[in-house]
């Protein structure tokens, strides 16, 4: 497994301040390749992490009702630009027919995982899925992610409050139409 490399990150982020007309000598800015090198350590973590680990440790309960659990909240990177994109993400599987399921902060770990990665939020909702078909090997999967992007804000467009959808369905998402309805009409209002 390879590591983040600190030392080269603070030599990069040295280079842009001068890149950009600054002093990395001056006070204020002496500190930051530091800091950004240990940011990214934080933030990238997940790179170096098999989210289907969080799934190991199950329980065979018998229950083969949606499981759901929604409002995830996350931060990421956009591969793109290395800005911030952030929102919430809605999990729900079926079990499959031993009715084995996890502890539900195991669907969070997972979320906070993938979510640490340069990416973009199509592969993100579509790796968490996978993650968890891979895992768990439920009878079936949905996530959505919402999500607003820092490059959609901070630069180009600038449309704040603008939200990314993206969805992964699988198993019987896919296929039943009374199942992909229940899981989007309770990630919609949350009632029963």
């Amino acid at each position: 497994m390879s590591t983040i490399d600190e030392k080269n990150i603070q030599k990069a982020v040295s280079k842009i301040i001068v890149a950009i007309g600054e002093d990395p000598q001056r006070e204020g800015l002496l500190d930051t390749p530091r800091r950004v090198a240990e940011m990214y350590t934080e933030l990238f973590s997940g790179l170096h992490q098999d989210p289907r680990e969080e799934l190991k440790t199950g329980y065979e309960l018998g229950h083969r009702e949606l499981v759901l659990l929604k409002d995830i909240n996350f931060y990421s990177m956009c591969e793109h630009h290395m800005l911030p994109f952030f929102g919430v993400v809605h999990i729900g599987y079926i079990p499959n027919a031993e009715g084995r399921v996890v502890g539900i902060s195991k669907l969070a770990r997972v979320v906070e995982c993938v979510s640490r990665r340069p990416q973009i939020q199509e592969r993100m909702a579509t790796q968490i899925a996978d993650a968890i078909n891979d895992g768990l090997k439920p009878s079936g999967v949905a996530v959505v992610v919402q999500a607003e992007h820092m490059c959609m804000v901070m630069r180009g467009i600038k449309k704040p409050g603008s939200l990314v959808i993206t969805s992964a369905l699988r198993g019987l998402f896919r296929k039943q139409a009374a199942a992909r309805a229940e899981f989007f009409a309770l990630i919609q209002n949350g009632k029963l």
